[in-house]
């Protein structure tokens, strides 16, 4: 089980160092062109947004830019070393530079993709952009908000290694807990407005 948690971790370091520098790129002064909402600030039939301001192009560039490179310097890391067998992209196939372009690249496209989702629900229930909901619905959401971008990169795990469905609600679920801990220490850090 132990074993198991540390090759989750060994798996998705990249895309965790990723999410954490994407906070930081996404603050930089520069492609400032990228950092228009997704949604292109338009409204559905209800009269609200599709995604809202929160879910913009640099966002995603990041995720992307971020994976593929965290992707790659983490394939250093473990070539040669004990941590090739730790990690799940590794079970079954060939620690290469393009290989590892791939993984980033899916990985990039899976975290972020899968936000999108939750955002769309979170507008047709009016709520705000990176605020959540109170009341019964409140730890729903919270957890929603942590696992959304997990369900999509656990996905990417699975195309490459047959992980099943309860490892791969297991990587959800340590994931979420992971993405709710990390949040909280942006917060503290201010590079993020809430910490939920």
């Amino acid at each position: 089980m132990l074993k198991t948690i540390l090759m989750m971790y060994v798996t998705l370091a990249p895309t965790v160092l990723a999410g954490i520098f994407n906070m930081v790129w996404i603050k930089l002064p520069f492609l400032k062109f990228l950092s228009r909402p997704i949604d292109g600030g338009k409204c559905l039939g209800d009269g609200r947004r599709i995604f809202g301001d929160n879910k913009t192009w640099k966002g995603i560039a990041g995720y992307l830019i971020l994976n593929i490179l965290f992707a790659v310097i983490w394939g250093f890391v473990c070539s040669g070393s004990a941590m090739k067998e730790l990690d799940f992209f590794y079970l079954g196939h060939e620690n290469t530079i393009s290989y590892n372009i791939l993984v980033g690249l899916l990985l990039g496209l899976g975290y972020s993709l899968f936000e999108l989702p939750n955002s769309f629900l979170k507008r047709r229930l009016d709520i705000k952009p990176g605020k959540t909901i109170s009341g019964f619905w409140k730890v729903f959401f919270i957890f929603l908000d942590q696992a959304d971008s997990v369900f999509g990169v656990a996905l990417v795990v699975w195309i490459f290694y047959d992980i099943g469905i309860i490892l791969y609600l297991g990587f959800v679920l340590v994931g979420a807990a992971t993405h709710l801990i990390l949040n909280m220490l942006l917060y503290f850090a201010h590079l993020r407005k809430n910490m939920f």
